[in-house]
């Protein structure tokens, strides 16, 4: 129940119930064994409008969120570290994130023994809004005279960019196979997304480096300026992608504990203060026993 209906229900001021409710999360967090967290997964959340973020750290063995800090900086997760201590951060052999560079970096320095493992998901979408809906749209501008044409393209927006295996039906199944024939750019960058995804499932580092080679090299010759521009930037980040042959890992457990974070906050209609939603994001997530 949100403060503010218990404070009612007993007849006391909302801050009465904040504090002793604060005070509470804070033994039982305190009760809980110490970290020793081997695989990290990092990612962020929207805590208030206005592009406002918070991050999250959780212990990928465990599943238990150990950090939870406003901010998306270098400087917002350094304090994370510094908590974690030396010792410990030597300790750490793999973080799962999405391709922010500044969570690479921190992460980098802090963790020398550390491998940082880009997350399949984030990089999709990313393509998607980068490549696949920027060539739809470059596409439907080409066809402004064909305006039947122009719209069937206008409005395969979500068809491009779902997986083949979501689609519902036979119709949108149809319906996407007939949009891929009709049009050669659409069909390069659909079949490109494929191929990306399949580089994340490289049973080996030598099988990872010429599904590599060989996506780099077929987006440089594709002639498509968004697919060269994309390929162009995730050339540096290799390393990230080349890990995910030896460490396995997402951040799709991560993104589901978000979800749920997202409707605490919503159940309570927000919190002004952080650092007692923060507390409670920890208390609710414990880790596995």
């Amino acid at each position: 129940m949100p403060v503010q209906h218990v404070a009612e229900l007993f007849g006391l001021h909302w801050e009465t119930v904040r504090q002793q409710d604060k005070r509470r999360l804070q033994a039982v967090i305190g009760t809980l064994p110490p970290a020793l967290p081997q695989r990290l997964v990092m990612d962020e959340f929207a805590l208030h409008k206005g592009h406002r973020y918070a991050t999250v750290i959780m212990d990928a063995d465990s599943r238990r969120v150990l950090w939870v800090c406003e901010g998306r900086s270098r400087v917002a997760i350094r304090s994370f570290f510094d908590w974690l201590g030396p010792e410990r951060c030597r300790a750490i052999e793999a973080v799962a994130m999405d391709m922010n560079t500044a969570f690479d970096l921190e992460v980098r320095k802090q963790c020398p023994n550390a491998r940082v493992v880009y997350d399949l998901f984030h990089v999709i979408a990313k393509f998607g809004r980068e490549v696949i809906d920027r060539v739809r749209v470059d596409e439907a501008n080409r066809l402004r005279h064909d305006r039947p044409a122009r719209r069937i393209i206008k409005q395969a927006r979500w068809l491009l960019l779902r997986n083949s295996e979501n689609l519902k039906g036979q119709e949108q199944r149809v319906s996407l196979q007939e949009l891929l024939a009709a049009n050669q750019a659409l069909m390069t960058v659909y079949v490109m997304k494929s191929s990306l995804k399949a580089i994340w499932s490289a049973s080996s580092a030598w099988a990872w480096r010429r599904a590599w080679s060989d996506w780099m090299r077929q987006a440089k010759e594709s002639g498509i300026e968004p697919l060269m521009r994309f390929a162009k930037r995730l050339a540096p980040y290799w390393r990230g992608v080349l890990s995910r042959v030896r460490w396995p890992m997402h951040t799709g457990q991560l993104e589901g504990i978000n979800n749920r974070i997202k409707v605490m906050k919503r159940m309570a209609y927000g919190y002004r203060d952080s650092d007692y939603f923060f507390l409670k994001i920890k208390a609710t997530f414990p880790g596995n026993p």
